[in-house]
């Protein structure tokens, strides 16, 4: 399956989670992984009446590498949500000490990100409603499996991890978080998510703060 762009994915799974996703309206928050998420998501709420925000999980890089992940930080109520890729962890034997400092220099770029993003509003209320976090699709999934995490500890009514591709073992990942994954396709082999668009540009932040403003 190949999506024309993020718009095109967000509207086909907008209305793939119409038949997954009974509640509307306030019931719902649709929260979009910056900054590629946040463009899929916003079809998303549209569809399901719902409000648009944003959950700013940090990818870990590896030493000399910081586009290879060995894990992924979220915050959930100002407590650090850690998930570790343990097996690329030993494999590069990467040091505790650069984990450390890797966590703590993502922990103020997320407050940067969340300030800018939502330019003063308050975090949205989780407790009691049916969470729907999107990204443009998952690779590793570490960033979303931190994100679900963070979620599940608010309280919420149920939490789904919505993509429009992801590889076939994110699933039980994801479930691993407390999170259920919704996604249209699963194929095997994988390989990375641009492939499966067209058009995969990157997103600037100006486009992010207008689509939340608007949603």
């Amino acid at each position: 399956m190949i999506f024309r762009d993020r718009a095109d994915a967000g509207a086909r799974l907008g209305a793939y989670l119409l038949g997954r996703v009974p509640e509307r309206g306030q019931d719902v928050i649709v929260l979009g992984i910056p900054r590629g998420g946040v463009v899929v998501a916003a079809p998303v709420a549209s569809a399901l009446q719902a409000v648009l925000d944003v959950t700013v999980p940090r990818k870990l890089g590896a030493p000399g590498n910081p586009e290879l992940a060995i894990g992924a930080l979220a915050i959930a109520d100002g407590e650090d949500i850690v998930v570790l890729d343990q097996r690329t962890i030993e494999s590069l034997r990467v040091p505790c000490e650069h984990v450390e400092r890797t966590v703590e220099a993502e922990r103020a770029e997320i407050a940067r990100r969340v300030r800018e993003y939502r330019g003063g509003r308050p975090e949205p209320s989780i407790a009691g409603r049916v969470v729907v976090i999107v990204d443009d699709g998952l690779a590793t999934g570490l960033t979303a499996q931190a994100a679900a995490a963070a979620v599940a500890r608010q309280a919420p009514r149920r939490v789904i991890v919505a993509v429009p591709v992801a590889p076939p073992s994110a699933a039980r990942e994801i479930a691993g978080r407390g999170a259920i994954l919704e996604a249209i396709a699963t194929p095997s082999p994988f390989e990375a998510v641009g492939r499966f668009y067209e058009s995969f540009p990157p997103v600037e932040d100006d486009e992010v703060k207008a689509l939340l403003a608007r949603g």
